[in-house]
């Protein structure tokens, strides 16, 4: 089982100030011990259960170009990119330019978006959910075909790009791996069996996942995709104060269900003295 963290709390005493040195010994220490990617979320505002919205937050893409800088094998990427926020040529071209500058460690985590209140907030665009799910579509056959290196004109129901160029393409080939964050059964995870090279569930209970992926499973069918090629991840909390051997059982049986790659999530902010416990657990849990 592969094990990544999220960074989605910035909200430490000594913040704001001491935010770039924090998240700079966080992704380094996490490079270090061996965990397979580093996640941030793709939020303007906190949102819960990590806090009020007031507290610190830090853009996406922004933040990934930090961490790329301050690592040398860990992959990174946002979990996962609202649709809305950002048109898919440009996307498609940060991305790209993320991968590029970091020989290779870049994801592309989309989703459907959700977080209309941000969206409001700083006047964002953000259509009805449907739209949304449209858009979706559209940008993950965008990135397929700039990824493939086509500059042919593309004319979709919501957008036009009409040179679709993207030079330098990616060092990662044939593309980046693409994450699809959701687990809506009639379209996510449709989503994910004709497009994605993963999932990203919520954590919940065994039960839930086993029948997610079985839906996933019947959507590759469909489409004459193997269930195999598709990575299975979930988020989970991970809390420093249970046992390392408490955890990794907890971790086996979501393995036993199909999951072979954990995202950790923790009550408040990493700090330095995780890494120790991040690493313990690391061991345990390399064979599931």
């Amino acid at each position: 089982m592969r094990l990544s963290i999220s960074l989605a709390d910035f909200t430490w005493p000594d913040s704001p100030g001491a935010i770039g040195p924090r998240v700079d010994r966080i992704v380094r220490a996490a490079d270090q011990i061996g965990l397979d990617s580093v996640f941030v979320m793709d939020h303007l505002f906190q949102i819960g259960p990590n806090g009020p919205a007031e507290n610190d937050m830090l853009e996406a893409y922004a933040t990934l170009g930090f961490i790329a800088a301050r690592t040398e094998r860990i992959r990174f990427g946002a979990l996962v990119t609202a649709v809305s926020y950002r048109d898919p040529g440009l996307l498609v071209k940060s991305v790209t330019t993320l991968d590029v500058l970091s020989g290779g460690r870049a994801w592309l985590g989309i989703g459907a978006a959700w977080n209309a209140d941000e969206s409001a907030g700083l006047g964002l665009f953000f259509p009805p959910t449907s739209e949304r799910y449209e858009r979706l579509e559209e940008t993950l056959r965008i990135a397929k075909q700039m990824w493939d290196g086509s500059e042919k004109p593309f004319h979709g129901k919501h957008y036009t790009l009409e040179r679709p160029l993207n030079v330098p393409n990616s060092l990662t080939r044939p593309h980046p791996p693409i994450i699809i964050g959701g687990q809506g059964e009639r379209k996510t995870l449709r989503l994910v069996a004709q497009y994605a090279d993963a999932c990203n569930l919520f954590g919940a209970s065994v039960d839930t996942v086993a029948a997610k992926l079985a839906v996933l499973q019947e959507h590759c069918e469909a489409v004459g995709r193997p269930y195999e090629d598709i990575e299975k991840t979930m988020v989970a909390y991970w809390y420093p104060d249970k046992s390392i051997a408490e955890q990794a059982d907890s971790f086996a049986r979501f393995a036993e269900v199909g999951i072979d790659h954990i995202v950790l999530g923790r009550p408040g902010p990493f700090i330095d003295a995780d890494f120790d416990k991040l690493s313990d657990l690391l061991h345990k849990t390399t064979n599931l």
